[in-house]
């Protein structure tokens, strides 16, 4: 019996990219792991046992058989409920928090403590994202809808497809923007670093995002943003391209003399129908406390 089935469709941005990198995203198994797998022909392409270094093609598929070792453990996590119902719950993910288990992170995730707290979570398709609809980076923070019944997962999904879900951040930018504005650039793998995405025009889609101007520092600007569309790393790869990256953030951004390491992200406002009742629900988390002593500070 087959776990897990991928198929590498056309215009899949891991074209040409090593099997072993590919799954070191998909799974949630760690490097030594995934090579183990391969070794004992447990992963296998197009029913063949291929080496870690194989490079994916179209049409490929690739084969996945678990060991009984990988198992989900409810575990006792730190996040705020919001909003909860027998269909969904709308809850803040704190900073530093990875969402799902996945390279060598198999323990104390969001989706441990949903387990810990929640006594259903839907079927996603993804054996370790019970629950999950949509995911935020380890290092932003805040508001995250969790489907709790698999209608709801499934109504959500279209919502999220459809753009049919509202969607504001705070962030703190480096450097002084004057007025608001809309970036509308399509996003895919960086061809030069494929750990990141950039603004690129081939093997990408289309992402809009939409900021304004909160309050104006001497290196820094507080803006508000929406996103239009729902692209990997989306918020800090368009703000990189303006030239105003998200402070603290290290892979699209730089360095600072604050030694801020974490970026300065956060998603603070949702506004959706409920997917089963069709009620319109609107949920702001509150101020981040990491936003406010910053913004305090006399050298900035």
């Amino acid at each position: 019996m087959v776990d897990k089935l991928i198929i590498i469709e056309k215009n899949n941005e891991y074209i040409g990219s090593r099997l072993d990198k590919f799954l070191l995203n998909k799974l949630s198994i760690n490097r030594s792991q995934i090579k183990k797998y391969i070794s004992n022909e447990n992963i296998l392409v197009n029913e063949k046992k291929v080496k870690a270094g194989y490079i994916l093609k179209e049409n490929d598929q690739i084969f996945i058989y678990y060991e009984d070792e990988l198992k989900l453990i409810p575990q006792k996590i730190d996040f705020n409920i919001l909003y909860e119902d027998e269909y969904i719950a709308v809850i803040s993910k704190p900073q530093n928090l990875i969402v799902h288990p996945g390279a060598g992170h198999f323990e104390d995730t969001l989706v441990n403590g949903l387990l810990y707290r929640f006594n259903s979570l839907a079927t996603t398709g993804e054996e370790f994202r019970p629950g999950i609809v949509h995911r935020l980076d380890k290092d932003t923070s805040g508001l995250m809808i969790i489907a709790k019944q698999d209608i709801a997962y499934e109504r959500l999904v279209d919502q999220f497809k459809n753009s049919e879900i509202h969607k504001e951040y705070l962030a703190i930018v480096e450097g002084v923007i004057d007025s608001k504005g809309r970036i509308e650039e399509p996003i895919g793998r960086d061809p030069r670093n494929r750990t990141k995405m950039a603004v690129v025009y081939e093997n990408s889609k289309n992402a809009i995002t939409e900021y304004e101007v909160l309050k104006n520092y001497n290196l820094f600007t507080l803006i508000k943003v929406r996103i239009l569309t729902g692209r990997t790393h989306q918020i800090r790869v368009h703000m990189s391209y303006i030239k105003h990256p998200v402070l603290g953030d290290l892979t699209y951004g730089h360095k600072n003399k604050y030694k801020i390491d974490k970026q300065m992200l956060h998603a603070y406002k949702l506004i959706f129908n409920h997917p089963i009742t069709n009620e319109k629900i609107e949920i702001t988390d509150d101020y981040p406390i990491r936003f406010e002593k910053f913004l305090k500070r006399g050298d900035i």
